[in-house]
């Protein structure tokens, strides 16, 4: 067990650990040549992609819609998810010294608590959205009113960082003074609660109570929203009108699947069943590789999204090839 409790006899001729050594995915140079580029690579598409949806939701009237206003705050986060990770992990890839500092190792694991938990709200609130213009479509209007639209972004926003500074807060509390090595390419929770020589038991337990309880029960909302939305669905008499309406939620359900399979994995489970190697990998995937996803799903599956998005680039494409007019 990752939990020690010391005496205080003990605690006085412990050395305080300061700094921890992050070591990345590998040591091995010639993999972190490939992975420096394919990292760089999704992490540009990333951005790329997440701020055109939000370019194009901004910019087109039309889809100042509830839906496209959780979509917009939702690429907003994807980016910021993926910054909290992707450059210092390249920047250690790049340069021999791999030591961060406790105060840089703490801000990295809120950002990244924080982020992480706004999106899972953030899928609930696409969720209830859904819900409401396939079940109640004449109460859609009232009931996902700009204003509560506003207060669901808002809530999910606040909830999340509250959240993540409860943990911050319990982590900065704890003494480090053994080994401070972090086998990870990130300071995320787990890792550092096994480096800890202190009493983790409160740690512990509030990432495994406190911790299930933001991740499954929006994930929970989402699936009885699902339930009652198919409901909906299977009434309608024509299989090309089912066909229609379950096309507009396929892309949410995809990233609902990819997001909550992956963190449930990672975090709902006592931290003894800790893997460094398993659960780097799975870890890259939802830090990593889903946001990247997140625009294609999202566009390839939506007509409006792909049409506005076309536009947008084929404006960029022949802003910088036609010549000027003086």
């Amino acid at each position: 067990s990752s939990t020690r409790l010391k005496t205080p006899r003990e605690d006085t001729h412990l050395t305080h650990i300061t700094e921890f050594l992050l070591l990345g995915l590998t040591s091995d140079p010639k993999e972190q040549g490939w992975l420096f580029a394919s990292f760089l690579a999704m992490y540009l598409a990333n951005v790329a992609g997440n701020s055109l949806i939000i370019a194009a939701i901004r910019g087109d009237a039309r889809l100042h819609t509830p839906i496209y206003s959780f979509l917009s705050n939702l690429s907003l986060v994807d980016i910021c998810f993926t910054s909290v990770i992707v450059p210092r992990m390249l920047a250690n890839m790049l340069s021999k010294n791999k030591k961060v500092p406790f105060a840089q190792c703490l801000t990295q694991m809120y950002f990244f608590v924080a982020f992480g938990i706004t999106d899972s709200f953030l899928l609930a609130a696409m969720a209830i959205d859904r819900y409401m213009a396939i079940c109640n479509p004449l109460h859609y209007t009232t009931t996902m009113s700009p204003q509560r639209c506003l207060l669901l972004v808002m809530a999910s926003w606040v909830l999340s960082h509250l959240h993540s500074l409860t943990h911050t807060i319990l982590m900065a509390r704890l003494t480090f003074c053994g080994p401070n090595v972090i086998h990870h390419f990130f300071c995320d929770i787990q890792p550092l609660l096994t480096l800890s020589c202190s009493d983790t038991s409160v740690n512990e337990l509030l990432a495994f109570t406190e911790g299930s309880f933001v991740i499954m029960s929006p994930f929970i909302l989402i699936i009885v929203s699902y339930v009652f939305i198919t409901r909906a669905v299977l009434r309608v008499p024509s299989g090309r009108g089912r066909y229609k309406v379950f096309s507009t939620c396929g892309s949410h359900l995809t990233v609902v699947a990819l997001f909550y399979g992956t963190a449930i994995s990672v975090y709902i489970r006592p931290s003894s069943t800790y893997s460094v190697t398993k659960d780097s990998v799975v870890t890259v995937i939802y830090t990593v590789v889903i946001p990247m996803l997140n625009p294609f799903i999202y566009s390839l599956r939506n007509k409006d999204m792909k049409r506005l998005l076309s536009q947008i680039i084929w404006d960029k494409i022949t802003q910088i090839f036609s010549p000027s007019i003086i």
